[in-house]
């Protein structure tokens, strides 16, 4: 109030001086005259003449009964030049220079001391208001240019002039002494601390009062003192509150088209974004500071993190573990009270409870989505901007209650979970750990208390509030207890300061408003405060903001710069191992890794679409053959080959391929075509490329192929379009040369020849090695391949005797063999005489096959005249061309499919996995591994930190 009126009476003084000096250039505009700020400060003009003192918050206990009233000067205008009147002069003169010397004397000396006395005693009361001087009109801090203040000193008369006409000094203190006593007529507290030499009779009956009455009244009226500058900061701060909202909103709007720079709190709260993500290698560590909110569970620290942030925004329940991973709260001051997370775009509007609720459920599920399975905490942090007018800037930590005894429905670990995780928050020696004590229990049931002394023992940088205080004066017998609390006497913790607050009523349907009033109407009434037990800097969270806000930023001014030098000698070590190591190479960190890997990956996907035509279907003829060869002798050829005449041999023939083009072909020839697509995609893929071939792509490279491989499924029509095209392919029989009939023998004898050497191979393993492999490389045979070379022996006999035997053995000519052997010694089973006998007539039919296709050479006119007056009949060459055919149209459609839709769609896949792997972190780190990358993730988040350090310091240096 001291400044108000300084203000105010400077203000009527200028406009005496506008009127009637006659050093002033032009008029002052008025309405730049009406706005009175709080704090009367401005930093920025050059010429400025008056300086505002320093003040700094204080916890010294104060009242007004101290403060003598102030009274306004009013100064009358003073006239110079020629006066025409020259009639008693002297005495105007004298009545004149009387009435400046009263002025000027009496101010000096009768309330010199007095006003030095009340003004510095105001000055330890007023907080520190540097953050609202851009209240203060500028018109202000440029009274110089208007008024010639060098002109009003000459005009007046110097000090020696005043001394001569002053009169005996002492004199003047007894008056004015008398004038104080008489205009001081303050309340009956006041006249207890005036002391006058006569003395007075309502000073003889203050005397008679009891010392216990005087303290009492002293209390009452420091208390009455108290509560009313409380209420008078609120009121400012409310009026500066809609102020700054409408200022920050005309700016949003662009009305004054200036470039709004990222606040302060913002660029830090950056910092320790890229900090968080940053692995503490190399010696350097995260020292800078946060607010760390810690405390039992349930004490009240998600109820104290809403009042700070002015909303009830996090997820809530009664007695059961709600805060399951750390959450960082940035607070800014801006236009509109809204909450966005780090990792979105959407705004919170936190004034409507839709909004709220949407943030609530928001702040729960990606709290459950950290908790691996099996765990009930987290340490992945989640990262929350909260802005609006009027609020505090800092950055808090609300870290999971700790807990005593782990419950049902809690992993085991749980309660060394939650302590390594506070222990890490609380381990850097700048954070300023806010510790939230539940004051409605009792104080020995605390287990933060302890944790909290282990890491800051001298208590240089915790605060300790008490929460719930409404129920513990309730429910606690003995009031000093909680001053005992306050005091820090009850625990063995120590604090920088203590602090007590009311969180509500227990409602979580309560808005910030009511809890807001219910606790200052509670502390208004609180025993606590009457009888000094509590100080009135010590309640309520708006004090305790304002004091962990101040205390925050200290923290920050003398830590940031040290940690951006440890960050600078970081980067010189990194630096330095990567010359060092990989001198040609760029230093390209995990997502510039990435992004290279899948421009290779792109172009090689790419390179499918130029593979030749005559590549595709040459792979594809012989990998579909190599697949369906077996079902084609084995169950189409051999049982026709064992007919008796050529029509039963082309009816089996047809029956059997229509069978197998319904039911399997076109599914076997879509397999091998995705095969095919495959193999080749992977030889792209993992083929070494020369001298450029980085194998830090290989595991990247392969897992790619791996998923697009598993997301990509063949065109579903494809098979229907195959089976028609392959049915018609192989209805034909009409070979139109004799070029086509020499390439159909010619594979017949290659399928024929590649049946026989399996068979030769079956065989030998089955008997054992011959006679000529015994004796060269030392081999002998066993029992069972005794049995079976005397077997096949026997068998062989038997065959000679009867080229054209059946494949079939009869009943009797099982036992016929069996007893034969038995007779030699050599008991056989009837089953093992039917094993051996398949493979001895195998290779018999096949022998015949192939001397039947050296007859078949010259079979072409026969063949024209459908073998008409000819013993030789060869219908398994034409079966062979119709195969051969069908291979080589399937492989044409197929070739198509893959070139006009596949290799598209697999591209594609292939893109879709790329981005997937883009937004997956985990992935990459999983992926993209070794020394180089890491040293080059360092490299790259050490120089972004130390960017965003040097801003930070900058941006802080511009702000003082």
């Amino acid at each position: 109030m001291w400044r108000l009126c300084r203000t105010a009476v400077a203000c009527e003084v200028c406009q005496s001086l506008v009127k009637h000096s006659s050093g002033i250039k032009g008029s002052l505009p008025l309405q730049k005259l009406h706005l009175v700020s709080r704090s009367v400060y401005h930093s920025h003009h050059p010429t400025l003449k008056l300086q505002r003192p320093q003040f700094k918050t204080s916890l010294q206990q104060f009242s007004s009964l101290t403060n003598l009233p102030l009274r306004k000067l009013k100064l009358s205008p003073i006239k110079y030049g020629y006066q025409p009147r020259r009639n008693f002069w002297p005495a105007r003169l004298a009545a004149r220079l009387l009435k400046l010397r009263y002025l000027i004397l009496g101010s000096a000396v009768g309330g010199g001391y007095t006003a030095k006395k009340t003004f510095d005693q105001w000055k330890d009361m007023i907080p520190d208001l540097s953050d609202y001087k851009w209240i203060v009109p500028d018109i202000v801090w440029e009274i110089d240019e208007y008024i010639d203040l060098e002109k009003i000193r000459k005009a007046l008369p110097n000090s020696e002039d005043l001394a001569k006409l002053a009169p005996d000094l002492d004199k003047i203190v007894e008056s004015l002494s008398l004038l104080k006593d008489f205009f001081t007529t303050g309340s009956p507290g006041e006249t207890a601390f005036r002391a006058t030499d006569h003395g007075s009779e309502s000073e003889k009956h203050y005397r008679k009062i009891s010392d216990k009455e005087k303290i009492d009244q002293l209390q009452e009226e420091l208390l009455h003192t108290q509560l009313k500058y409380q209420r008078i900061l609120e009121r400012l701060e409310k009026e500066n509150k809609e102020l700054r909202k409408l200022v920050l909103q005309k700016d949003d709007k662009g009305i004054h088209h200036r470039k709004l720079k990222k606040s302060l709190i913002d660029m830090y709260s950056e910092v320790l974004d890229v900090l968080s993500d940053y692995d503490a290698s190399y010696n350097t560590q995260d020292h800078l500071p946060r607010v760390v909110v810690v405390g039992d569970q349930s004490a009240g620290k998600t109820s104290v993190l809403e009042m700070i942030a002015q909303a009830r925004m996090f997820p809530r329940g009664s007695g059961e573990m709600m805060t399951r991973s750390p959450v960082k709260v940035t607070l800014s001051e801006g236009p509109h009270h809204v909450a966005l997370f780090k990792d979105s775009s959407r705004e919170f509007d936190l004034t409507k409870e839709e909004d709220l609720a949407a943030l609530r459920h928001e702040i729960e599920l990606r709290m459950r989505k950290n908790v691996k399975e099996g765990c009930t905490v987290s340490p992945e942090t989640i990262s929350l901007n909260v802005k609006g007018p009027g609020l505090q800037r800092m950055v808090l930590v609300d870290l999971p209650g700790v807990i005593n005894t782990v419950t049902s429905g809690m992993a085991p670990d749980t309660k060394e979970t939650i302590f390594s995780i506070s222990k890490a928050y609380m381990q850097n020696p700048n954070a300023i750990i806010l510790c939230i004590q539940d004051g409605s229990v009792d104080a020995e049931r605390s287990i933060v208390t302890d944790l909290v002394s282990q890491m800051d023992p001298h208590g240089r940088r915790t605060i300790f509030v008490l929460t719930k205080v409404d129920l513990a004066e309730k429910n606690v017998a003995s009031p000093s207890r909680i001053q005992q609390i306050i005091e820090g006497k009850l625990f063995p913790m120590k604090a920088l300061g203590y602090f007590a607050v009311v969180t509500g009523k227990g409602n979580s349907s309560e808005s910030i408003e009511a809890i807001r009033e219910y606790e200052e109407e509670f502390f208004q009434n609180s025993k606590l405060l009457k009888t000094s037990m509590l100080k009135a800097h010590q309640v309520t969270t708006r004090n305790l903001s304002l004091a962990v806000s101040d205390c925050f930023w200290k923290m920050v001014r003398e830590s940031v710069e040290q940690q951006a030098d440890s960050f600078k000698a970081t980067r010189f070590n990194l630096e330095t191992e990567w010359k060092n190591n990989y001198p040609r190479l760029r230093e390209l960190d995990r997502n510039e890794l990435f992004e290279k890997a899948k421009n290779e990956i792109l172009d090689e996907v790419i390179s499918l679409s130029q593979v030749t035509a005559k590549h595709w279907e040459e792979i594809l003829q012989q990998s579909l053959w190599e697949r369906v060869s077996t079902h084609v002798i084995e169950n189409i050829y051999l049982p026709a080959a064992q007919t008796m005449n050529s029509g039963t041999f082309n009816t089996t023939v047809d029956i059997k391929l229509k069978q197998w083009t319904d039911k399997q072909l076109p599914n076997k020839a879509v397999e091998v075509a995705w095969e095919t697509l495959q193999e080749e995609f992977s030889r792209f893929m993992t083929e070494p490329k020369g001298k450029e071939h980085d194998d830090i792509f290989d595991k990247l490279k392969e897992a790619v192929k791996e998923e697009s491989i598993k997301r990509h499924k063949w065109n579903d029509f494809a098979e229907d379009s195959l089976r028609v095209i392959q049915h018609n392919a192989l209805e034909d029989r009409s070979i139109s040369d004799k070029q086509q009939w020499d390439a159909a023998i010619y594979f017949m004898e290659e399928a024929l020849q590649a049946r026989l050497q399996d068979t030769e191979n079956a065989i030998e393993n089955m008997v054992g090695p011959d006679w000529k492999k015994r004796w060269l490389y030392w081999k002998n045979r066993t029992q069972e391949q005794c049995v079976h070379n005397e077997t096949k022996n026997e068998l062989e006999k038997m065959l000679k005797c009867n080229e054209e035997h059946p494949a079939y053995l009869a009943s009797d000519e099982i036992t016929t063999v069996r007893k034969n052997l038995e007779s030699r010694g050599v008991a056989v089973d009837p089953s093992l005489i039917k094993d051996t006998w398949h493979q001895i007539y195998r290779r018999h039919f096949l022998k015949t096959a192939l001397n039947h296709c050296n007859l078949c050479r010259r079979g072409f006119y026969y063949y024209q005249r459908h073998f008409v007056d000819s013993e030789l009949e060869c219908n398994d060459v034409v079966l062979f061309w119709r195969i051969q055919r069908m291979l080589a149209i399937t492989a044409n459609t197929l070739r198509q499919q893959l070139t006009n839709t596949e290799v598209r769609r697999l591209e594609k896949n292939v893109k879709e996995v790329l981005e997937d792997f883009a937004e997956d972190s985990e992935k990459k780190v999983k992926l993209l591994t070794g020394k180089r990358v890491q040293l080059a993730e360092d490299l790259k988040k050490v120089r972004e930190i130390q960017e965003k350090l040097d801003a930070f310091i900058e941006a802080l240096h511009q702000e003082k």
